[in-house]
């Protein structure tokens, strides 16, 4: 394998840290280059006959696409390096036992996105600590450390070694270093000793943001806003009625269906039930031309007619109407796409005959390196910012020199000005209702349910055209 690509000094940091011990994390910011330090101490491994190859294991997602990315920065890598999607694991003994067998020779394992392994007791981290067991070196990659707490740390640093936290089973470091609630089994109320944590894996980490190691332009925000029809609105109240009356504080799924049903009709869809209001199917409603939101969406791409953009959908429906509208302007990206096709829309993206992506932000999150593009526009959003976070660093990474502008299409007084607040603090939509769930509070879980459905959850609005992050 050769190198192709040179570090960046806050990299090359890196490498001299961890390259003096056999299992490390990098917790690099996505937009660092995480993969290409991956690499540097992979080769070294290689070049002095440690290791004879590598497992690198990825959520499926990613693996579709690392090929690519690892080509960037490396040739002839595709016959040491095997890459094999950690979600795969937890259904296919094959590749359970194939991967097994794989490690037999002396293997380098990468584990990327380490946090799909940070649940010592589920199917795929168990069978990746297994695999593990048989790699002298390991590498652990992720963003962050953990996602909710300390807690997560335990599984990911067994992985690499039991002996640097120290504990052989998740039920001792629980004693030492979690607080149950006692009226919610298995419910985290406090991390103890969270210095001993911290000191146990410093020598074999090493972490950044990526607002401490790159001087990138900054991110600007801005937000579109349209009116729903007369019968989208008669509809969204209609529905948003139904299956309110049907919402169940013991069954969180009743939101989801709520929120779900209404998102579908600001999209541009047909709320049908089926067998009362238990059941509903989406079906088409509006033609694309005559959709609100495209039309907003063509007003704003007439602001910057000649760059380009990636654009994020929430729905496939989304992406084949965007599609018809801009016609031969514009590449599809979504994951019913083959492995060959979306290749061939991301090529002609990236060589300038396609000025737009379309994409689905699920597929596009992991694994796009599209620093020459500056704006992406957020047609419809979920309620996860992680997601939305990973989707606007496909554009806002390493190499970018351009200011990068990020807008949101939504419709006021509607569930999409609330996800869009939320995204503004950086929350997860559905957590807002946790509380009232638990505390089984019907009253208060539907005042509040019925403030998101208005875009009114909070007494202070967040002014919506001018979102600032």
């Amino acid at each position: 394998m050769r190198l192709l690509t040179d570090l960046y000094d806050y990299q090359k940091e890196a490498v001299e840290k961890l390259s003096h011990v056999k299992v490390g994390a990098l917790y690099m910011e996505m937009g660092t280059g995480k993969t290409r330090t991956a690499l540097e101490l992979i080769q070294r491994r290689l070049a002095a006959g440690k290791v004879s190859q590598v497992l690198w294991l990825c959520p499926y997602s990613v693996s579709r696409d690392l090929p690519e990315l690892l080509s960037e920065h490396a040739s002839g890598w595709e016959g040491e390096i095997r890459i094999a999607g950690i979600e795969s694991l937890s259904g296919s003994t094959r590749l359970y036992t194939e991967l097994l067998r794989y490690v037999q020779r002396p293997t380098y394992l990468v584990v990327d996105e380490s946090l799909l392994v940070k649940n010592p007791f589920a199917y795929r981290s168990e069978r990746v600590i297994r695999i593990s067991k048989g790699c002298p070196y390991k590498l652990i990659l992720n963003g962050t450390p953990f996602s909710r707490n300390e807690a997560d740390l335990f599984a990911q640093w067994y992985l690499l070694d039991w002996r640097i936290l120290g504990y052989q089973s998740y039920y001792r470091f629980s004693a030492n270093h979690l607080e149950m609630d006692p009226d919610r089994p298995g419910r985290i109320t406090r991390v103890l000793n969270k210095d001993y944590l911290a000191r146990k894996i410093a020598p074999y980490t090493y972490q950044c943001s990526k607002a401490d190691v790159l001087r990138l332009p900054r991110k600007a925000y801005a937000s579109r806003s349209f009116r729903l029809t007369e019968e989208q609105s008669e509809m969204y109240n209609a529905v948003s009625d139904a299956l309110l009356d049907e919402v169940d504080e013991m069954r969180p799924e009743t939101i989801y269906r709520l929120f779900g049903a209404l998102q579908a009709i600001t999209s541009g869809a047909k709320i049908v039930f089926q067998h009362g209001v238990s059941h509903y199917e989406t079906v088409p409603f509006l033609r694309p031309w005559e959709n609100p939101r495209i039309q907003e969406f063509q007003s704003l791409l007439k602001e910057f007619p000649e760059d380009q953009a990636i654009i994020y959908c929430r729905y496939t429906q989304e992406i084949y109407d965007i599609m018809e509208v801009l016609g031969g302007k514009a590449a599809p990206f979504y994951g019913e796409m083959s492995l060959t096709s979306r290749q061939a829309s991301k090529a002609a993206f990236k060589q300038g005959r396609a000025q737009y992506l379309v994409a689905n932000k699920s597929c596009a999150q992991f694994g796009l390196n599209l620093q020459f593009c500056h704006r992406a526009v957020f047609y419809n959003n979920d309620w996860d910012w992680g997601t939305r976070a990973q989707a606007e660093d496909r554009v806002h990474r390493a190499g970018q020199d351009h200011k990068v502008t990020i807008y949101d299409i939504y419709a006021p007084n509607t569930l999409d000005k609330t996800i869009l607040d939320s995204l503004s603090r950086k929350e997860h939509t559905a957590d807002l209702f946790k509380a009232e769930v638990s505390t089984h509070n019907k009253g208060t879980l539907k005042q509040k349910l019925r403030a998101a459905i208005t875009g009114q959850l909070e007494k202070e609005e967040t002014d919506g055209k001018n979102l600032q992050r």
